[in-house]
C-alpha cells in the first residue's frame, strides 16, 4: 500500500499540479493548496467536461482520479480521513515543496480548503443553538385527531401481512432509546416491525404509512448531538420559537423519535416536545441540509396515516426584530437598525461605504456572535467592548490587529478566521491560528509534515 507520508504517493498529483498552475508556482511566494479525504476532495484542477449529450464519466478526469486516488487509498492505510496540503516552489529548480497538514484536535475541520477550520479555545464547547434545550410548555396536549385504536385497526386493514414486533421488542427498543415509546409509536410498530426482510414489494408500506419506517432497532432520539453542526455553521444561528409556532426551533431534542425518512434524506419523528402551538405526539421532519429546526408534517400519527395529511398547517407570519442580523449592501443598512436587546449573531458582509463602527452593539446583552467582512470595521479594536462573544470570525488583517493590540476577546469558546482561498497562503494563517490558540492555552497546530518532490 502508498505511503501517506511518501512524495511518492504524491508524485502524480505534484505533477498535474504544477502543470496547472505553473506560472503562479514559479512566482515568488506562489502556492497552490486543497484537501484530500476518503469521501472526496478539493483539488485545483481543472475540470474536464462530459461531451455534449451525454453524463459525466471518471474517465474524462481519470488522470485526476488516478493521482487522488493513490492519495485517498494511503490515508486509508492510515486510519486518516482526510489531510491538506500546499505546494510551494523549492529552491532548487524543477523541484516543488509539499506541506502536509494534518488534522489537529485544537481545530473544527475546514469544508473543501486547506486553511484551519474554526479554533476550538474551550474544550468541549458547542455553539449556543446546540446547547439549546427544549422550553416547557405545560399546556401541551396530544391533538384531537390522535386514536390508537384507529391508528392500529386502519394499519392492519391497509397491510394485511404485516409482522409486527414483539412486546420483548418494542420494551428492549425503550431501554435502548431511554424512553417510553408515545402510544402511537407503539402501536404502529405492534402492526409493522419495519423490517425490509418482511416484505416482497418495499413500496407497500411505504404507499400505506406515507414515509420509510425504519426497523425499531433503528428508532432514535433526535437530540442536539445528532446533528454534526460545526461551529462556523452553529454560531451564525439562533433558536427563535414563538408563540405561534408548532414545532420548537431547535437543533435537536429530547423529545423527537425518529422513526422514518421521507426517502430523500430528510427524518421524520414523532415530537413530544412540542412548541406553543404544537400537540405531543405530533410529526415533524428533520431536514437534512439544514443545521436547525423542523417543520410540522401532521398534528398526530393517525392524521398522517389514516387521514393522510402531510402538509402541516399554515404559520402565521410575525414580524419581530431579528436575532441574526446581516449588515451588508443588499440587507440591513446599518448597524444602528440591526440593534435591539435580543440580537444575538451580527453579520457585516459586503459594504461599500465608510467602515462602520460597532458602538450601537456595545451593550447588547445577548450578541454572542460577530463575524466582519475585511476592510468593514473603522477600528477592530472596538470588538473588545463586546464582553458576551462567544464566537469571532475575522479576517486575517483584522485578527493582527486585535493580536497587536492584545485586544482579542478573553471569554471567546471559539474562533474563525476568513482566509482567501487562493489568495492567503494556509501556511501563514496556520502561523496566525497558532497564536490565537497559544493565547487561549490551546495546543497548536503542529502536525506539518515537509516534503519534496519534482515537479514534472
Amino acid at each position: 500500500m502508498p505511503s501517506l507520508h511518501d512524495v511518492a504517493t504524491w508524485q502524480p498529483l505534484l505533477r498535474l499540479l504544477h502543470a496547472a498552475h505553473a506560472d503562479t508556482l514559479s512566482a515568488p511566494g506562489g502556492h497552490v493548496a486543497g484537501q484530500i479525504g476518503t469521501g472526496g476532495w478539493s483539488v485545483p484542477l481543472p475540470y474536464r467536461p462530459p461531451q455534449p449529450g451525454r453524463a459525466a464519466l471518471i474517465s474524462d478526469n481519470q488522470e485526476q482520479f488516478d493521482a487522488t486516488g493513490l492519495i485517498v487509498e494511503a490515508l486509508k492505510e492510515a486510519g486518516s480521513d482526510g489531510i491538506s496540503f500546499v505546494v510551494e516552489a523549492a529552491s532548487a529548480p524543477g523541484r516543488v515543496r509539499l506541506h502536509l497538514i494534518e488534522p489537529s484536535p485544537s481545530v473544527e475541520p475546514g469544508v473543501a480548503t486547506a486553511h484551519p477550520g474554526t479554533l476550538l479555545l474551550v474544550d468541549g464547547a458547542r455553539p449556543e443553538p446546540v446547547r439549546r434545550l427544549p422550553e416547557p410548555v405545560p399546556d401541551a396536549a396530544p391533538a384531537a385527531s390522535a386514536d390508537v385504536d384507529l391508528l392500529r385497526r386502519t394499519l392492519r386493514e391497509r397491510l394485511p401481512d404485516a409482522v409486527g414486533a414483539s412486546e420483548e421488542e418494542l420494551a428492549a427498543a425503550e431501554a435502548r432509546l431511554g424512553v417510553t415509546l408515545p402510544p402511537e409509536l407503539r402501536a404502529l410498530y405492534e402492526v409493522v416491525r419495519g423490517r425490509y426482510e418482511d416484505w416482497d414489494d418495499f413500496r407497500e408500506p411505504y404507499d400505506i404509512i406515507g414515509c420509510d419506517l425504519f426497523p425499531l432497532s433503528e428508532v432514535y432520539v433526535a437530540d442536539a448531538a445528532s446533528r454534526n453542526v460545526l461551529w462556523q455553521f452553529g454560531a451564525m444561528d439562533a433558536v427563535e420559537t414563538g408563540p405561534e409556532d408548532s414545532v420548537q426551533q431547535l437543533v435537536g431534542s429530547p423529545g423527537w423519535i425518529v422513526f422514518g425518512d421521507n426517502g430523500g434524506g430528510d427524518r421524520l419523528a414523532v415530537d413530544l416536545t412540542p412548541g406553543p402551538d404544537g400537540h405531543v405526539g405530533q410529526v415533524i421532519i428533520i431536514g437534512h441540509e439544514g443545521n436547525i429546526g423542523a417543520g410540522l408534517v401532521a398534528d398526530s400519527l393517525t392524521d398522517m396515516v389514516v387521514h393522510r395529511h402531510f402538509d402541516g398547517r399554515p404559520v402565521p407570519k410575525v414580524e419581530r426584530p431579528p436575532l441574526v442580523a446581516h449588515v451588508n449592501r443588499a440587507s440591513l443598512p446599518s448597524i444602528e437598525v440591526a440593534a435591539h436587546p435580543g440580537l444575538e449573531v451580527l453579520s457585516i458582509g459586503v459594504w461599500e461605504k465608510e467602515p462602520v463602527s460597532l458602538a450601537p452593539v456595545f451593550d447588547l446583552p445577548r450578541l454572542r456572535t460577530l463575524s466582519v467582512y475585511p476592510g468593514t470595521l473603522a477600528d477592530p479594536c472596538e470588538i473588545a467592548r463586546l464582553t458576551h462573544l462567544e464566537y469571532l470570525e475575522l479576517p486575517p488583517a483584522e485578527w493582527r490587529v486585535l493580536l497587536d493590540a492584545g485586544a482579542v476577546p478573553k471569554g471567546l469558546l471559539a474562533a474563525g478566521i476568513d482566509a482567501h482561498r487562493q489568495r492567503d497562503n494556509p501556511l501563514h494563517i496556520i502561523a496566525l491560528a497558532n497564536e490565537i490558540l497559544t493565547l487561549y492555552g490551546r495546543p497548536p497546530i503542529t502536525g506539518i509534515t515537509v516534503l519534496e518532490g519534482a515537479a514534472s
